[in-house]
C-alpha cells in the first residue's frame, strides 16, 4: 500500500480516534482543533487508505463473567514458510486466542489466550497438539491481573521515530 504523507492534523485525527472511538463530526473536529467538514475530509480520507481498521468497545470482561487469561509462548520444531503459515491459519480459526504476535529470539509466537477455565485451556492446548503444528515446546503464565493495557501514544511515537 502507498503511504499517505500524514502531518500534524492526520495524527490529530488519528490520535483522537484511536482514545475516543467514533465521534460525531462536530466532536472530532473540537478535539483537533479542525472545523468540521474539513476535519470530516480528513478523517475520510484516513479511512481510505487504511490507517483505521475498524471501531471497537473495551469491555470491562471481568465485570460480566469470570474467566481465566493465559499467556502462551510458542517454539515451532520447524521453521519453513508452510510451518508458519499452517500453525498461523490454525490460530485465526481460535476465537479464545486474542492476541498472537510472531517474534524473533527463543520463541516463534507470543499468544494471549481467554477461556473460561484452566481446564478450557487445557483442551485448546491439548487440541493444538494433536494437530500437528510442529510445536516444540510452549510455555504458559497464567493472568492473575491486568495491570495495564492501552494502545501506543501515535503522537509520542512519531516524534520519537523522527519523522
Amino acid at each position: 500500500m502507498k503511504k499517505l504523507g500524514l502531518d500534524a492534523t492526520d495524527i490529530r485525527i488519528l490520535s483522537a480516534v484511536q482514545q475516543h472511538g467514533q465521534l460525531s463530526k462536530t466532536r472530532l473536529a473540537e478535539l483537533v482543533n479542525l472545523s468540521p467538514t474539513p476535519c470530516w475530509a480528513r478523517l475520510d480520507r484516513l479511512k481510505a487508505a487504511g490507517y483505521i481498521r475498524g471501531y471497537h468497545a473495551e469491555l470491562a470482561l471481568e465485570r460480566i463473567i469470570d474467566f481465566t487469561q493465559v499467556v502462551v509462548t510458542a517454539s515451532l520444531g520447524s521453521h519453513r514458510k508452510a510451518e508458519f503459515a499452517r500453525f498461523e491459519d490454525y490460530i485465526m480459526k481460535l476465537d479464545e486466542v486474542t492476541d498472537c504476535i510472531a517474534t524473533g529470539g527463543g520463541m516463534d509466537y507470543v499468544m494471549k489466550v481467554a477461556t473460561p477455565n484452566l481446564a478450557a485451556f487445557q483442551a485448546i492446548m491439548d487440541d493444538m497438539l494433536a494437530a500437528e503444528l510442529e510445536i516444540d515446546r510452549y510455555m504458559t503464565y497464567i493472568a492473575t491481573r491486568q495491570i495495564k493495557t492501552s494502545r501506543p501514544n501515535l503522537a509520542k511515537l512519531i516524534a520519537s521515530s523522527g519523522k
